[in-house]
């Protein structure tokens, strides 16, 4: 595992697991939660997933600017999927598509691939854990 050199840490605390509320310790990030409904919980309107959370975080990180090309204009979605695993428990499944039509195709695709390998920080803790699939769509 690498070691990292601290610069931010973010703090969350749950109650209530995943039908409970979550809030992060500056007040910044507040969420009541709710198992759905397809997983056999209540699916409370007005609540998240861990997985929304996931997917926010993961879409919000993703491609910004590098080798002097701006993707900052860039769509980032992030699907993620939750389900039983083959060994038991429950995985995660992730879809990540990037669009900007402002940039050629080959170029977003070179971006969205570096961030993915090399600077991506949810990338590099998914990588070998979560099948992530990368779509991109450029101009």
């Amino acid at each position: 595992m690498d070691k990292i050199k601290p610069l931010f840490t973010a703090t969350a605390t749950a109650t209530g697991g995943r039908n409970g509320h979550t809030e992060s310790s500056d007040g910044m990030v507040k969420a009541d939660l709710s198992v759905p409904k397809a997983m056999g919980g209540p699916g409370r309107e007005g609540t998240a997933t861990p997985e929304h959370l996931f997917a926010a975080g993961y879409a919000a990180c993703f491609v910004a600017k590098q080798q002097k090309k701006d993707a900052t204009k860039a769509k980032v979605t992030c699907a993620v999927t939750i389900g039983p695993r083959e060994g038991g428990g429950f995985g995660l499944a992730v879809k990540l598509n990037v669009e900007d039509k402002s940039l050629p195709q080959a170029d977003l695709a070179a971006l969205a691939k570096e961030a993915h390998e090399k600077i991506c920080p949810y990338s590099h803790a998914t990588r070998n854990n979560v099948d992530v699939t990368l779509e991109v769509a450029g101009g």
